[in-house]
């Protein structure tokens, strides 16, 4: 599939276009203020390969986006770790903390068969969370680097990764189940909408960057094994 964005557009056209790409552009250290520059322009402010905020753009706004080969060709390895790596930073220090601040107003005001459930599934799925990116950052992308500078230290190869590769958003749904379906109506109605709608916006966070895992790194990876 082509790209549907181009570096002639300007910034503030891609992004009033497409909002859920507000979320990914502190990932590549850029602040809002575009005025009428191009995303060639914005890039070459902020130190970013064009090409690569492109991809990632197309990837992370169309779940039918598949790239090319060339496209995983001219990816820059030292600019897909420092993006997978500033993702990681936004879950883990940012959204999560947000979601886990709401609702523990709600556990508190729950009697503790519903406030005891919630809090385990949070608590599972945000340790779920945590071994997912820690074996990214201490496994995949250190291998990552191995190959790129011919250094290779053991016999990992990235179809593990790819093999086990799960989605960490599911159990995101059986916490959207227990705020929508089984809490009494008098807890909350208001804020469990609210954290109801941010869980929402992460869950589709996660997926478009399991994509890009997925369409993008294990690809790229790939084609520097072979």
């Amino acid at each position: 599939m082509k790209n549907i964005f181009s570096e002639n557009m300007k910034m503030a056209d891609l992004i009033l276009g497409n909002s859920k790409l507000l979320l990914m552009l502190p990932r590549f250290g850029m602040d809002l203020g575009f005025g009428d520059h191009s995303i060639a322009e914005v890039c070459k402010k902020n130190d970013v390969s064009p090409q690569f905020f492109l991809l990632i753009c197309n990837v992370y706004s169309n779940p039918d986006f598949t790239p090319s080969s060339e496209d995983i060709k001219s990816v820059d390895h030292k600019a897909l770790i420092s993006y997978l790596l500033e993702s990681h930073k936004y879950y883990l220090h940012e959204r999560i903390p947000h979601i886990e601040e709401h609702l523990n107003h709600i556990i508190e005001a729950c009697i503790p068969k519903y406030g005891n459930t919630l809090r385990r599934f949070f608590e599972e799925y945000k340790n779920e969370v945590v071994d997912h990116f820690v074996y990214e950052e201490k496994n995949v992308f250190p291998y990552l680097q191995q190959i790129v500078e011919n250094n290779v230290k053991s016999d990992y190869k990235i179809k593990v990764f790819h093999e086990n590769h799960t989605n960490i958003e599911d159990k995101l749904l059986d916490l959207m189940n227990i705020l929508i379906k089984y809490l009494p109506a008098e807890i909350f109605p208001k804020e469990r909408i609210e954290i109801a709608l941010d869980i929402n916006e992460l869950s589709a966070d996660l997926m478009s960057h399991a994509l890009i895992e997925e369409r993008v790194l294990i690809p790229f990876v790939k084609t520097l094994e072979a």
